[in-house]
């Protein structure tokens, strides 16, 4: 009996990630690129993943596609939400996590789900970008910090500030504020990780916090945001090296199930 290959593909709205399975175990091929709906991103991020999994369209089985720009591929067998495959992915790696935080670049969202990684409440924020990882960018252009650096900043803060404007735009006023008044830019990072966590750990306990509790998205690679959410939530968040590919990995999953259906 031959191997079974599927393909996963998560489009969001800033990077595209793509996840190649075989027999619905394992990961074989995996890539990420840091553009989203809309861009060359889907293409390079299929075509970087079949490198990876030395694999070409032909190999692959069948393909799902889920987030923002999933309507977009029209190579895809189906297209799935973003919310069930996330809820997938997430059950795979953590099979009994009930509750998923999931932080991406746009959006922030909360799940329970069950046993089987099915989907059961979720609450995602409105469309402001205070919680998400935009948030983050803009903070971090502001402070001159890549963003990937902003948890190893946060860590050596001393002294605690508060980021209270809700609003990315007033938000990014009160930084500047801040950092005319020589506030040592250390707390203000933490401050604007506890404003994150603040922001996201409301729509956590709206769908109720039921351990074990998970995070994933490309947020949950900010330690700092992480630790946060464990203060605000007051309960230890697990994650993993795979988190921004969570909904790949889900699409992925359905992929193998649509053929075995």
């Amino acid at each position: 009996m031959s191997d079974i290959y599927t393909m996963g593909v998560d489009i969001g709205s800033t990077a595209s990630k793509c996840i190649i399975l075989e027999n619905g175990k394992e990961i074989v091929g995996q890539s990420v690129i840091s553009v989203g709906a809309g861009t060359t991103g889907p293409n390079r991020a299929m075509k970087e993943c079949l490198e990876k999994a030395d694999k070409t369209f032909e190999d692959i089985d069948s393909i799902v596609a889920t987030g923002y720009g999933r309507n977009t591929l029209k190579l895809a067998d189906k297209q799935m939400s973003e919310l069930s495959c996330h809820a997938k992915g997430a059950n795979l790696i953590f099979p009994k996590a009930q509750t998923l935080i999931d932080i991406g670049g746009q959006d922030a969202k909360a799940l329970r789900i069950s046993s089987n990684g099915r989907l059961m409440n979720f609450v995602m924020n409105d469309k402001c970008a205070a919680g998400t990882g935009r948030f983050l960018d803009v903070m971090s252009r502001v402070l001159e910090i890549d963003v990937s650096n902003l948890a190893d900043t946060g860590e050596k803060w001393k002294n605690r500030i508060d980021i209270s404007s809700t609003c990315t735009v007033f938000a990014e006023s009160e930084v500047i504020s801040h950092l005319s008044n020589e506030v040592d830019v250390c707390d203000i990072v933490a401050g604007i990780h506890r404003s994150v966590a603040s922001r996201v750990a409301g729509l956590v306990k709206r769908v109720g916090v039921v351990p074990p509790v998970v995070m994933t998205g490309g947020v949950a690679q900010n330690s700092g945001v992480l630790k946060a959410l464990e203060d605000e939530l007051k309960v230890s968040i697990e994650t993993t090296e795979l988190a921004q590919l969570i909904g790949a990995l889900g699409a992925s999953l359905y992929a193998y199930e649509l053929l075995k259906s």
